[in-house]
C-alpha cells in the first residue's frame, strides 16, 4: 500500500478543501477531492464519476438525468445530480455545469498565479443566505422573508438570475414587530436550547447532549390517557417521534443518538414506533442509520454530523459552573471548608483564622451549621472569623491567619 510519505513531502503546497468544520476538540477535516456545489449539480473535478441523489426515486427520471449529464459533461469530469434537478431541462443543467467549470478554472488560475502562496484562500462558498437559497429554496417553499434591505436585494438578484420562476416568493419584511417574534422564531430558539421539550398531550422528552453521544428520554408526564395504559404509552411514543425528528434537525444534533422510548409490551406497537421514526427522519436531508428497538426499549441511531450543534453555536460553557451543569450544595461546601481548615491548621501560626466566603455560605455557618463551627474552633484552639464577600463565586473561599 502507498504510504503518505511517498505522496507528500514537508513544505509541499497542496490544494485542499474543508470537508467538515472543526467541532469540539476535533479539528477540521480536509480533502484533496474538491467538490463545488451548484444549483442542480455538484462538480467533482478530480473524480470521473456520475452520482445521483437517492431522493430522486423515479427510475425513468434517474436514467434520463444520468444520460443527460453523461452527454454534456466535459471529458473525465465527475458530477453528482442533486434532488432539485428532477424534471429540469438539458439547457438548465448545461448552464449550471458551465458555471461550475468556469469556477473551477478560476480557482486553478489563482492557485497557479504568482500572487498566491500557501496558506492562501482560493475560494469561499456563498454566504449563508445565498447558500440556503441555492440548496433548499424550491417550489415547495411558501416564501422567503428577509428583514435586511441589503440582504434582500442580494437574494432577489440571485433568485432572479438562477431561479427566475421563484422570484415572486422573496419578500421584504418592514414591519415594526421583530421578524423573529412575528414568525415565532424566538420561541423555537428557546425550545431548542432547553433540556426539556413538552409534547401537546402533556408528555415530554428530555435531551442530554454530551461529547460521546446524545441521550433522549421519553416520558408520559401529565398525560394519563383515557384508554388502556399500553395505548397511552403508544400515543406518547408516536407523538414523541415527530418531535424528536424535528428537534434533531432544529438543534443540528449528530453522531451517536440513543432514544429511550417508554416500554411497550406489544411487538406490533414497537414496530409502529420504529416505522414512524424512520418515516419522520426521511423528511430531512441529513443521512441517518437506525437500529430496531431493543428489548430495553432503546433505539440506537447515528446522524451525520457536519457542523456544530445549535447549543455550541449560540452558547458557551457557563463560567460559573465551568460547564459541569451543576454546583456543590451549600452543606457540601461547609464541610469542604471545615476539612480545608483542618488540613491547613499546622501552617497557620497566628491566633485567629479569617474565612472569606459567599454570603449564602456565611448564612449557613452562622445559623444551621453554627454548632459545626464551634466544634471546629474547639478542636483547633483558634477563633474563626467569617467575612462575607458578595462578589465571590458560590464555591469560592479564602482561609488565612490573622492576629
Amino acid at each position: 500500500s502507498v504510504q503518505i510519505e511517498d505522496v507528500l513531502r514537508e513544505g509541499q503546497e497542496v490544494l485542499v478543501q474543508i470537508a467538515k468544520e472543526p467541532m469540539g476538540t476535533k479539528g477540521a477535516r480536509i480533502t484533496s477531492h474538491i467538490s463545488l456545489p451548484g444549483r442542480y449539480l455538484v462538480y467533482l473535478p478530480t473524480v470521473n464519476h456520475i452520482g445521483i441523489s437517492r431522493r430522486i426515486e423515479d427510475e425513468t427520471e434517474r436514467q434520463r438525468l444520468r444520460e443527460l449529464v453523461q452527454e454534456i459533461r466535459p471529458k473525465d469530469a465527475g458530477f453528482i445530480i442533486r434532488t432539485v434537478s428532477e424534471g429540469k431541462s438539458k439547457e438548465e443543467l448545461k448552464a449550471d455545469m458551465d458555471f461550475l467549470c468556469k469556477l473551477w478554472n478560476s480557482i486553478q488560475k489563482k492557485r497557479d498565479s504568482n500572487s498566491a502562496s500557501a496558506p492562501c484562500l482560493l475560494h469561499n462558498d456563498l454566504n449563508i443566505t445565498l447558500r440556503l437559497i441555492r440548496d433548499i429554496f424550491t417550489q415547495a417553499t411558501d416564501k422567503l422573508v428577509i428583514d435586511n434591505n441589503a440582504e434582500f436585494k442580494t437574494a432577489r438578484e440571485f433568485v432572479k438570475t438562477f431561479m427566475p420562476a421563484l422570484k415572486s416568493f422573496v419578500e421584504f419584511y418592514d414591519k415594526e414587530e421583530p421578524i423573529f417574534d412575528a414568525y415565532g422564531i424566538e420561541v423555537e430558539i428557546s425550545r431548542a436550547l432547553g433540556r426539556k421539550v413538552w409534547l401537546k398531550s402533556g408528555g415530554y422528552i428530555t435531551i442530554e447532549v454530551t461529547e460521546a453521544l446524545t441521550a433522549i428520554d421519553v416520558n408520559t408526564g401529565k398525560y394519563v390517557g383515557k384508554a388502556k395504559l399500553e395505548d397511552t404509552i403508544l400515543k406518547t411514543n408516536l407523538e414523541a417521534v415527530k418531535e424528536i425528528a424535528y428537534q434533531l434537525r432544529l438543534r443540528n444534533i449528530g453522531g451517536i443518538i440513543i432514544i429511550d422510548f417508554i416500554d411497550m409490551e406489544k411487538e406490533m406497537n414497537k414496530e409502529k414506533v420504529f416505522q414512524a421514526l424512520s418515516e419522520a427522519l426521511k423528511k430531512y436531508r441529513t443521512k441517518t442509520n437506525i437500529l430496531k428497538i431493543s428489548e430495553l426499549g432503546l433505539v440506537e441511531m447515528t446522524r451525520k454530523r457536519v457542523r456544530e450543534n445549535i447549543t455550541s453555536t449560540l452558547c458557551e460553557p457557563c463560567f460559573y459552573c465551568e460547564g459541569k451543569g451543576y454546583l456543590k450544595t451549600h452543606m457540601t461546601l461547609c464541610y469542604d471548608i471545615i476539612r480545608e481548615i483542618k488540613r491547613d491548621i499546622s501552617g497557620i501560626k497566628l491566633n485567629k483564622i479569617l474565612l472569606n466566603v459567599h454570603p449564602d455560605i456565611a448564612d449557613l455557618l452562622y445559623d444551621d451549621e453554627y454548632q459545626l463551627l464551634e466544634e471546629l474552633e474547639e478542636s483547633i484552639k483558634k477563633k474563626v472569623i467569617i467575612k462575607v464577600k458578595p462578589d465571590f463565586h458560590i464555591e469560592q473561599y479564602d482561609i488565612m491567619g490573622i492576629q
